[in-house]
C-alpha cells in the first residue's frame, strides 16, 4: 500500500511538498492580547498583559475571581469574574488555577 502524504511527506496531487512561503502566506501577526483593568485603591486605570492577570475558577460564582498587582500604585487587585470575564481572559490567554473543593 502507498504512502497516502505522498514521498515527501506531504499532500499534494504531485506529491510535491508545500514551501514554507506558501504555508504562511495568509497569516498574519497577531497583536499581543491586553487588558484594560482598574485599581479600587488609588482609582488608576491602565492595560495589563495576560501575563499579569490570574484567574481562579472556584466551584461558584462568589469563589471565581481575577486578580493583579496594580502598577501604579503595587495594591493587590481581586475581583469578581462572572461568566463572561472568566470567557474573555481564559480565550485571551491568562493563567488560570482551578480551585477543588474538599468537601
Amino acid at each position: 500500500m502507498s504512502d497516502p502524504l505522498g514521498p515527501t511527506g506531504t499532500s499534494g496531487p504531485t506529491g510535491q511538498g508545500m514551501t514554507a512561503a506558501a504555508a504562511f502566506a495568509g497569516m498574519r501577526r497577531v497583536s499581543p492580547v491586553v487588558f484594560k483593568a482598574g485599581c479600587p485603591d488609588c482609582r488608576g486605570r491602565f492595560e495589563l498583559a495576560a501575563s499579569a492577570l490570574r484567574l481562579a475558577i472556584g466551584a461558584t460564582s462568589r469563589t471565581t475571581f481575577y486578580s493583579f498587582t496594580c502598577p501604579e500604585c503595587g495594591s493587590a487587585v481581586r475581583k469578581p469574574a462572572g461568566e463572561r470575564v472568566v470567557e474573555l481572559l481564559t480565550g485571551g490567554g491568562v493563567r488560570t488555577l482551578r480551585l477543588h473543593s474538599t468537601v
